[in-house]
């Protein structure tokens, strides 16, 4: 069954085994970035639109995607992920819509698809930026009205399941490009939700690494080890470019190599290039994911700016900013920032 979100002992908002079919399912963090991620995942996970997760990798989209599907009215049904990037071409079709006996080299046996297999529940499309164009076009035509047909049949079928996306890179970007189908894109992004980095979620690294200690110290048997205070300085001012999975294996790592109670890690050997890289554009091999970062803190960091002088008044603040109140409010709602808590 769900447990509410609500702080613990440690500050900490988590979910954490939702469904037992989720047992490593678990969200945690308190920084208002991830608060506000949490209040957009129960929002969309009252609907059965397909929503798009964008995000940096580690971010956690498809923990996300699961968070959705198990606080949905789809909960009691599967979830289906796909990786869309680890599946050639010539098999997408027939892992997605199955196919009959005898309809490509190999088929010795009729086989049912991931779409047949999440039928009542969720297809959760990972790295969908990775599809090919024919694989876009397979399921564009299947989004419209969720009939197809498996390979090698001329029966037409149909299931019922809610399509939820992830994508590393922004698909807006991959379609200026033409690596995407604009048709495809807008089908998928009816709902769209763009999770944060572990750098702009302030103070959650540390709430992620001791949580990350108490579930590894009960896996080995462990008395319960801490991080001593030059580690945990450290860590707050590291960039995590590889985001939660690079945190967590790091503490994997850090733990098991540790004597005694304490963590010290060792920063040294770690290397100050490491600390240096933080200060840098965020992952420097895609300007735009690096670009789309800054004019996102950018944007909220002048919102809030505009609001505080005004004391929490929209029509004030979009005066001063030079924009209409109704592009001003979707700004607002873009940052997740409550005007409420601005006023005077």
């Amino acid at each position: 069954m769900s447990r509410n979100l609500a702080p613990d002992g440690d500050g900490l908002s988590v979910w954490d085994e939702v469904c037992a079919d989720a047992p490593q399912a678990e969200l945690v963090g308190a920084s208002e970035a991830f608060c506000s991620m949490l209040a957009q995942l129960r929002r969309v996970a009252t609907c059965e639109a397909p929503v798009l997760i964008e995000g940096e990798t580690g971010s956690g989209k498809e923990l996300a995607a699961r968070a959705i599907h198990y606080w949905g009215a789809r909960k009691s049904g599967p979830f289906v992920p796909v990786n869309c990037g680890a599946l050639p071409d010539h098999l997408l079709e027939a892992e997605l819509f199955g196919h009959e006996r005898g309809a490509f080299t190999d088929a010795k046996l009729a086989r049912r698809g991931l779409v047949a297999e999440a039928n009542g529940g969720t297809l959760f499309l990972d790295e969908v930026d990775a599809l090919s164009a024919k694989a876009q076009i397979a399921l564009l035509r299947f989004l419209q009205d969720q009939r197809y047909r498996p390979l090698g049949s001329s029966r037409e079928l149909v299931t019922h399941v809610r399509v939820l996306a992830a994508s590393n890179q922004p698909l807006t970007d991959a379609t200026q490009q033409g690596r995407f189908r604009c048709d495809l894109m807008y089908r998928l992004k009816i709902l769209h939700l763009e999770l944060p980095p572990l750098r702009a979620r302030i103070g959650d690294a540390e709430r992620l690494a001791a949580h990350f200690v108490r579930v590894l110290c009960a896996k080995y048997g462990l008395p319960l080890k801490r991080f001593d205070d030059a580690t945990l300085a450290w860590m707050r001012g590291y960039g995590w470019p590889g985001n939660v999975r690079e945190l967590e294996n790091w503490v994997h790592r850090e733990l098991l190599m540790a004597d005694g109670l304490t963590i010290r890690a060792m920063l040294d050997a770690r290397g100050a290039d490491s600390r240096d890289d933080a200060n840098e554009p965020p992952v420097l091999a895609n300007f735009q994911r690096a670009k789309a970062e800054a004019v996102r803190a950018f944007e909220r960091d002048y919102v809030l700016a505009a609001l505080r002088r005004c004391g929490g008044n929209v029509t004030h603040a979009a005066r001063l900013a030079g924009k209409e109140r109704r592009a001003f409010g979707k700004l607002l709602k873009k940052h997740g920032i409550d005007r409420l808590t601005l006023r005077d």
